[in-house]
């Protein structure tokens, strides 16, 4: 089992870099996907105008607890049920995921590589880089479609909370990425390389 974690900033292309990586790898090896997102805390006890003004880019939004004991439990080879959340209420929702053990798995998120613990666990550390401009226009396309946001609030949260947290936790994260994918996912020389490594890392794990 190979457990690789790939960080970056909102809108930088991680996304795409993670569906690239589980469309190359072999067809028997399983890839499995932990997103940073599923595990932030409930916060069904606030009002909804609280709520909606919570900081998510901050590390304490994240139930770092749970998620690094569900990573440790699928390594240790058991199924776990992931938790959901709603970015619409801004509360953890009843369903869960059933989650299998797999050969490869991805955890990605803003801010994974903030949490010492759940780094600890990571075989390969990834940062997806991209230019400030790019991650703002994919930000606000994003907010708007998939929740429900406007353009004049996309850009409040973004000057006042996505950016500032960034530059204070997100970008000096970098440094402990073993690989930096430069221009998002839109880099396939970054992206080759980055799979070699995996799969050699891959076979070797299958050795030990």
């Amino acid at each position: 089992m190979l457990v690789i974690g790939i960080a970056g900033g909102s809108g930088s292309g991680k996304t795409t870099v993670v569906k690239e990586i589980a469309r190359r790898m072999h067809p028997q090896e399983n890839v499995v996907v932990i997103p940073q997102d599923s595990y932030y805390k409930d916060q069904g006890h606030l009002p909804m105008e609280e709520r909606q003004a919570l900081n998510f880019d901050h590390p304490d939004s994240i139930d770092w607890k749970l998620l690094v004991a569900q990573l440790r439990e699928l390594k240790n080879g058991k199924a776990i049920d992931q938790p959901t959340y709603s970015y619409l209420t801004c509360t953890r929702q009843e369903e869960t995921v059933h989650v299998e053990p797999a050969d490869i798995i991805i955890v990605e998120g803003i801010l994974i590589f903030t949490c010492k613990e759940l780094m600890k666990e990571l075989d390969i550390k990834v940062f997806v880089d991209a230019d400030d401009d790019d991650r703002l226009m994919r930000v606000i396309t994003r907010d708007i479609v998939e929740r429900g946001k406007n353009v004049e609030w996309v850009i409040d949260r973004y000057t006042k909370t996505v950016k500032p947290m960034y530059l204070q936790f997100i970008a000096p994260s970098k440094r402990y990425a073993d690989i930096i994918v430069p221009q998002g996912g839109h880099n396939k020389v970054a992206i080759n390389v980055l799979l070699s490594g995996i799969k050699k890392m891959a076979r070797e794990k299958e050795q030990e």
